[in-house]
């Protein structure tokens, strides 16, 4: 987001208070004003900004919505003439409470104090600008691969829960049940009855798929037909065998679609002029390189400072005072995808990167947890992909650390001690 200022002649400042099927908006104009209920569908929100440029003339529209993306921003996106001002809904509340304090509310009055808010703060603003179209689908994918991630966590833990009920056997011999061993054991043999009964030829070719050690296959199919079965009930097994089943049906349709998002995403970051930049810093990898390009985009100017890009991930920490009290304490109104990036990074970082590692060490001597030391990690690493963003330049460890060492940091005396 780049900052826009007073100067710039909005014909209309417009706000947007929206909803899932229909949005309460209010424009503002020098002579006029006009409300109106507009309908989550594209003809409705064409039909709504022809309306609005016929009624205030041609020239940049200032939209303010409490959001920064979805249906709405989407359709809004393809008009050049309107600019897109996000409002965090905590000032728009705090400015409620400011105009009426008996704590009022209503979709069209929200309507109206964005409106409002957008006209008389604008210097302050930023108004939302989309990133160049590869970034934003390189953006959309990662978040959406995330999300498929985060749902074969759960269906793991599940299917965890279901195997140390019914069939515990199957967690020593499957290894890692995101694995295809593990998901071709227990397709075939859901229950421990089920693999006890197999016949001995039919485990050894299975085995073999895996393992080309005789030894270790024989041992593998003894295992299985000699151990005792943690409970004799059908009115365990057979139910449990069920959902072993549905349950590994779908981590392998999320294995091959995760598989399908990480192709794609290694395909636009292998076409971005950035790429080597990213790749290049330790622990990014191929999940978190094109995480940190999206991170910062294209447009060298969105930020002008790196705490910029600290404070708008929520990285930095705020201060509160009051009298003689202060408290730093960790900044929640921010993107979380965004700080999750950041704070995944450093993690990573430090198992790759010696002064990282000693860095962090360094912080956890001071007393820090490990998530706070992490974070504490993060802002640093902002400060230097930061300047590697701006110069176009690749990350080269050995020379940071030279840099440190010049600088007498102390965390040098850490760098010999792993």
């Amino acid at each position: 987001m780049t900052p826009l200022t007073a100067t710039v002649p909005f014909v209309a400042y417009v706000g947007l208070d929206w909803a899932d099927a229909q949005h309460e908006a209010c424009a503002l104009g020098p002579d006029a004003r006009h409300t109106a209920t507009v309908v989550q569908q594209p003809e409705a929100i064409r039909e709504w900004v022809e309306q609005l440029r016929r009624q205030f003339g041609p020239g940049p529209i200032a939209i303010a919505v409490e959001q920064q993306r979805g249906a709405l921003i989407h359709a809004l996106l393809q008009y050049e003439d309107l600019v897109l001002f996000p409002i965090n809904p905590k000032q728009l509340a705090r400015y409620r409470e400011a105009r009426a304090p008996s704590g009022a509310k209503d979709d069209p009055t929200d309507a109206a104090l964005l409106a409002e808010f957008v006209r008389n703060y604008q210097a302050t603003l930023r108004a939302w600008r989309p990133q160049e179209p590869r970034t934003r689908q390189l953006e959309r994918l990662c978040e959406i691969r995330r999300r498929l991630v985060n749902q074969r966590t759960k269906i793991v833990q599940q299917l965890v829960d279901a195997l140390k009920q019914s069939f515990p056997l199957a967690l020593e011999l499957a290894g890692s049940l995101k694995g295809e061993r593990a998901l071709a054991l227990l397709e075939r043999w859901p229950s421990h009855d089920k693999l006890r009964r197999a016949h001995p030829d039919s485990l050894r070719r299975f085995w073999r798929k895996f393992y080309r050690q005789a030894d270790r296959v024989e041992a593998l199919v003894q295992r299985a037909r000699q151990s005792p079965p943690l409970t004799r009930d059908t009115a365990v097994i057979e139910p449990f065998a069920m959902l072993i089943t549905v349950l590994v049906r779908q981590l392998k349709v999320l294995q091959q679609a995760i598989g399908q998002f990480d192709q794609r995403i290694a395909e636009l970051l292998a076409s971005d002029p950035d790429a080597e930049l990213f790749r290049s810093l330790p622990g990014a990898g191929a999940a978190l390189a094109p995480r940190l390009k999206v991170a910062f985009g294209d447009d060298r100017q969105r930020y002008q400072h790196a705490s910029e890009v600290q404070q708008y991930s929520g990285i930095a920490p705020i201060t509160r005072r009051s009298g003689k009290s202060q408290v730093v304490q960790r900044r929640f109104a921010c993107p979380k995808f965004l700080r999750q990036t950041f704070h995944e990074f450093a993690d990573q970082a430090r198992r790759f990167s010696r002064w990282s590692n000693a860095y962090y060490r360094l912080q956890r001597q001071r007393g820090l947890g490990h998530q706070a030391a992490v974070r504490s990690l993060a802002f640093k690493w902002i400060r230097i992909i930061f300047r590697l963003w701006q110069t176009r330049t690749p990350y080269d460890e050995q020379r940071y650390i030279e840099q440190l060492q010049r600088h007498k940091s102390p965390i040098v005396p850490l760098l010999a001690t792993p």
